[in-house]
């Protein structure tokens, strides 16, 4: 999946150090035909690991607390910012609306 997306990505030559065993163990796990190939494809999984890991962890985590709550459902008091402006008469109806 995350592979067919980033085919289309720009891609850029650069010059890397890699351990040799590492690489080939990679190219045999993903039958590819070049370090370029088996390196593009481990940074694709290593991606969609690291997002599914993340996701996991989202959901996973610990409900909010009681206190958490309660300060997400508070609701602020404006009154004390009242006034007596005409908003409607200084800049029509729609200010008020």
């Amino acid at each position: 999946m995350f592979e067919s997306m980033l085919r289309g990505m720009a891609r850029e030559k650069t010059t890397i150090t890699v351990d040799r065993a590492k690489l080939d163990a990679v190219r045999e796990i993903t039958s590819s035909a070049s370090a370029s190939q088996a390196i593009d494809r481990a940074l694709t999984a290593l991606l969609a690991s690291e997002r599914l890991r993340r996701d996991v962890e989202a959901y996973t985590g610990a409900p909010p607390s009681a206190d958490e709550v309660a300060l997400g459902a508070t609701v602020a008091d404006w009154s004390d910012l009242a006034d007596d402006t005409d908003w409607g008469g200084l800049y029509g109806d729609d200010a008020c609306a």
